[in-house]
């Protein structure tokens, strides 16, 4: 069974959908028959690579909102990522660009290492207040993960993967997914939004039901 997770490092609520659905299957029976795929989103795919605008700056002006009630809306997000297990802390966030993030998610595709690039890149952005818009910032976390150097440097100095990125942010629209994150199972069942984690295992269990019915 194939599910596949749009998602952008820079989305509090994709964060939460990772340990939402990380722990629907870990009360899946079938968890060893499910492969994860992760797929780029951009929330803001014009953002600057680094700015030195606040996430609640941003988000006030996104919303016409006050920074006080974008403040009052990241740090009720905040709350709820806590009762996950993580810790956010979305006032040091340091808003930017992640396409080259979501290149560098490409590459470690092919090494085995999605999730864990995946989960490095938002702990760096939420919990530690990192610019995943800077390269030598991309450049340590992937390589903390097992990445090999020149490898990293070498993709972020081209555009190689560029055309996976938009490849998927195009599969999105096909499907008419219009925010993140998303999760698409075998391509059949799809759940929009950090829905719980019981609701997610429910929709593995109707798919894996039907997958073996059909065959």
């Amino acid at each position: 069974m194939k599910v596949e997770i749009w998602s952008d490092v820079a989305c509090p609520w994709c964060y939460i959908g990772k340990r939402r659905i990380e722990t629907a299957l870990d009360q899946f029976e079938q968890r060893d028959q499910v492969e994860i795929i992760w797929r780029s989103y951009q929330l803001d795919p014009q953002a600057p690579r680094v700015s030195d605008k606040t996430v609640n700056a941003i988000l006030a002006q996104k919303y016409g909102m006050s920074e006080q009630q974008a403040a009052d809306a990241n740090q009720r997000v905040s709350s709820l990522a806590a009762a996950e297990g993580l810790e956010y802390h979305m006032e040091h966030a340091r808003y930017g660009n992640s396409f080259d993030a979501h290149r560098l998610i490409h590459l470690a595709a092919t090494h085995h290492l999605q999730s864990e690039m995946e989960e490095r890149f938002f702990k760096a952005y939420f919990t530690e207040g990192l610019a995943l818009g800077e390269t030598e910032t991309l450049v340590k976390l992937a390589t903390g993960i097992g990445l090999d150097e020149d490898e990293v440097r070498g993709v972020l100095a081209s555009d190689t993967y560029a055309s996976e990125v938009r490849a998927d942010i195009q599969r999105a629209r096909m499907f008419g997914i219009q925010g993140v994150p998303f999760f698409a199972i075998d391509e059949k069942y799809g759940v929009s939004g950090a829905q719980p984690a019981e609701v997610l295992k429910e929709v593995l269990e109707r798919a894996w039901s039907s997958s073996s019915k059909s065959h």
